[in-house]
């Protein structure tokens, strides 16, 4: 139905030095914000470009946070605060939905779950896990958007509205890639839509639903394959127990250390988390 675009890693991310840490977290929210609400495929198009001057000379970040104060002066400190908290309340929408963090925390909870593991490893270490692997996974995505929008917007070489039109459509390409063609038809149909040439054209407000329904099924799809051999282990101890008539033990307290043993000698977390990296479309 859709030719899917294709994009490459152009560079490395880089953070200005000159930047602090309050307005590198304070201008990445601002960025990521207004790529939710405003972006439109054909926005980055229509946005004009920034004439080089002297406030080229400080970080993107810095020309950011003046731009938004407006009249080149900078946000008070107290201002800065209060669009900092209120933006953290988008923000771990924004991670979880337009990533992919869901697909894989989902996956590894899981596999816990398949080992009959209640609280190893514990929910800080796999929210970790996953949040790491994510960024492993976005790594093309994220130097693309640091060569294409982040780094000419901090030389002055194109405005804020045109950077944050181009790191919209890197993600816009990174989610049109890992959503199925049902999913977007289903939500294109509840919308109303009229039928789009590319997957290109397609908005957020419908291809963000899509994406999501997308991760959820390949998450549980995997998820499936990965308790098929425990199921096996499972229903083993539990013919075996009941054939010597030791019915009061508990099975789950025998297969565990089964599957503990079957998990380590396949070297379980290298297979797992190898198949989550590739099992996204690049």
């Amino acid at each position: 139905m859709f030719a899917k675009p294709a994009f490459k890693a152009t560079t490395n991310l880089v953070i200005p030095a000159k930047a602090g840490m309050t307005n590198f977290v304070l201008a990445t929210l601002i960025v990521l914000l207004l790529a939710f609400l405003l972006i439109d495929p054909a926005f980055a198009q229509a946005a004009p470009a920034a004439p080089a001057g002297p406030a080229a000379a400080s970080g993107g970040l810095t020309r950011a946070l003046n731009e938004v104060s407006g009249e080149g002066r900078p946000l008070s400190l107290s201002l800065q605060i209060l669009i900092l908290m209120s933006l953290l309340t988008v923000l771990p929408s924004l991670v979880l939905m337009m990533t992919s963090f869901t697909r894989i925390i989902i996956v590894l909870s899981l596999l816990r779950q398949a080992l009959g593991l209640q609280q190893t490893p514990p929910n800080q270490v796999l929210v970790g896990l996953a949040l790491f692997l994510s960024l492993f996974v976005m790594r093309p995505a994220i130097d693309q958007i640091n060569g294409q929008a982040f780094d000419p917007y901090g030389k002055g070489q194109i405005s804020i509205e045109e950077a944050v039109g181009r790191g919209g459509k890197v993600l816009h390409g990174f989610m049109a890639k890992q959503t199925r063609e049902s999913d977007l038809k289903l939500f294109a149909g509840l919308a109303e839509a009229p039928p789009y040439r590319t997957i290109a054209d397609v908005p957020f407000t419908i291809l963000l639903p899509a994406f999501v329904t997308s991760e959820l099924k390949t998450a549980f799809q995997i998820g499936f394959m990965i308790f098929l051999p425990f199921l096996i282990i499972d229903l083993v101890v539990a013919s075996t127990l009941m054939a010597l008539g030791m019915m009061m033990l508990s099975p789950t307290i025998i297969s565990m250390p089964f599957k503990l043993l079957l998990f380590v000698l396949v070297d379980g977390w290298a297979l797992t988390m190898g198949s989550l990296a590739g099992s996204f479309a690049t």
